[in-house]
């Protein structure tokens, strides 16, 4: 089975253009090196009862997920807390993450900065190297800093920490000429019924030929060569042009 986790990206002003993301796409590539893959993605506005919401549907899947945005303290931080009413938990002043955090300011961090040492009962802290105040861990979510240059390493250190190197799942993907999706929809059907545990893909799109269809079967080598059996028996029987866009390497 392909190893997955999930994204939570907290932060208003990106919903309201007021900044762009720049957490997705680093944090699929960094969990690609590892061989995850990315299960779902949420884009949450700092909104109380949504984020408690939406964290206690990611605590309730399987797959562990990243958090990023909402730890400061400011009264849009609602992340640390939020996390904690999404399971039934109290907020409490975690002692190692005081410590850091007086460090850091001194006689600054009393009274506002000292609140980021508020986490989830039972949390435990993640290092950020770039100003020492640190990210938590409860459960299977891992909880960062929304500034990319803080949460980039953060992550980093958790996936190599916490996440085996895993072997990605195989995939491929050809391109079907001068074909409508509508002609393949019965045959589509038949493959995802008798192969369900290869994930299916089509995507149709239009050139000056007419119209052509990207089909993808994704999948452990034995199901996935299956699958492709069967596509590449169907292909042959309906005497269609094709072209392989990603050729896996089946052992």
């Amino acid at each position: 089975m392909t190893a997955r986790l999930g994204i939570i990206i907290v932060g208003s002003e990106i919903l309201l253009g007021k900044r762009e993301d720049r957490h997705f796409a680093r944090s699929r590539a960094q969990a690609l090196g590892r061989g995850y893959e990315l299960a779902w993605s949420l884009l949450l506005a700092d909104r109380w009862e949504d984020l408690i919401n939406q964290y206690r549907w990611a605590f309730a899947q399987e797959c562990p997920f990243f958090s990023f945005g909402g730890l400061g303290a400011t009264p849009d931080d609602l992340t640390r807390a939020a996390a904690a009413a999404a399971l039934d938990l109290s907020l409490e002043r975690h002692p190692e993450a005081a410590r850091l955090i007086r460090e850091r300011f001194g006689d600054g961090a009393e009274p506002i900065r000292i609140r980021m040492a508020d986490l989830p009962k039972g949390a435990s802290i993640i290092p950020n190297p770039v100003n020492q105040i640190p990210g938590f861990q409860l459960l299977q979510g891992y909880f960062f800093p929304g500034f990319p240059q803080m949460a980039e390493p953060m992550s980093q250190w958790i996936l190599e920490r916490d996440f085996p190197l895993c072997a990605p799942a195989l995939q491929l993907r050809i391109l079907l000429r001068e074909q409508k999706e509508s002609d393949w929809v019965d045959f589509m059907e038949r493959l995802c019924a008798e192969h369900a545990q290869v994930e299916f893909s089509s995507l149709p799109s239009f050139s000056a030929g007419g119209t052509q269809i990207e089909l993808g079967l994704r999948g452990e080598a034995p199901s996935l060569r299956a699958a492709w059996q069967m596509l590449a028996t169907e292909l042959e029987r309906r005497g269609v042009r094709w072209e392989w866009l990603e050729e896996p390497q089946l052992p």
